[in-house]
């Protein structure tokens, strides 16, 4: 056993190579992104937020929040799934069918830079905006949206 544990050593090292990493940090992006979707919960907004729109208000908040945790619940699973196996091709997202390849958001919310004093050009005025808490919606406040 001690003998083949080098050559087997060699081998992952060889096979990585091999193996090529164009696009490694292109998929290790895209599973950090998939993976964090627990915390940031895009698709459970969108989710209820359309069922409520396309299905009525009375089914948004029970089938949109199943449907919007079964996708999130996905999401997360295929983020795990391509952490795991970033160092080996295909790179392309899968389940595309299913889930979108790029995380989502509601259509009453669109991400941008965070208010910072390091994006921020109004921090000469002694005040700047910010997302006061971004999970829920309506709780946008800024002075100078800009980006």
């Amino acid at each position: 056993m001690c003998h083949k544990l080098p050559l087997l050593a060699a081998a992952l090292v060889v096979g990585a190579m091999v193996s090529g990493c164009a696009h490694t940090e292109e998929k290790f992006g895209m599973g950090l992104d998939n993976t964090f979707e627990v915390v940031r919960m895009g698709e459970m907004r969108r989710s209820v937020e359309q069922t409520a729109l396309f299905q009525g208000p009375e089914t948004g908040y029970t089938y949109g929040f199943v449907r919007g945790l079964n996708r999130s619940l996905a999401r997360t699973g295929i983020g795990v799934y391509q952490i795991i196996t970033a160092p080996f091709p295909p790179y392309d997202p899968p389940f595309t069918d299913y889930i979108a390849a790029k995380p989502v958001y509601p259509d009453n919310y669109k991400p941008g830079l965070v208010e910072d004093s390091l994006f921020a050009t109004d921090t000469d005025l002694g005040f700047s905006g910010g997302d006061v808490f971004p999970m829920v919606p309506g709780s946008r406040f800024r002075i100078f949206d800009t980006h």
